[in-house]
């Protein structure tokens, strides 16, 4: 199955923090709060102006992301939990 999002909404893949921190502490699952950090998985075709124009997403499928830590709507599909957000929820694109 695929899914391509509506418009200015984009569907993010969460990426896993550590589960150590720098001085080898291991946190339980019950103690991790959700990542912050995502992968772009599919983006929709971009907002609508006044004039019926489209403006493109600056964000593309593949992106490494930054977002708001209650961002989204969570969704499963194809057995993965996945993020349903739109644009403006990102707060950046981690580069290199």
């Amino acid at each position: 199955m695929t899914f391509r999002p509506l418009h200015d909404r984009i569907l993010v893949e969460r990426i896993e923090a550590e589960e150590k921190t720098r001085g080898g502490i291991i946190i339980p699952d019950t103690a991790k709060e959700k990542p912050q950090e995502g992968r772009v998985i599919s983006v929709g075709t971009g907002t609508v102006s006044d004039k019926g124009d489209v403006r493109p997403l600056d964000v593309k499928a593949g992106d490494k992301i930054l977002f708001g830590k209650w961002s989204g709507t969570e969704v499963k599909l194809e057995g993965k939990d996945l993020l349903i957000m739109k644009e403006s929820d990102v707060m950046g694109v981690i580069e290199g």
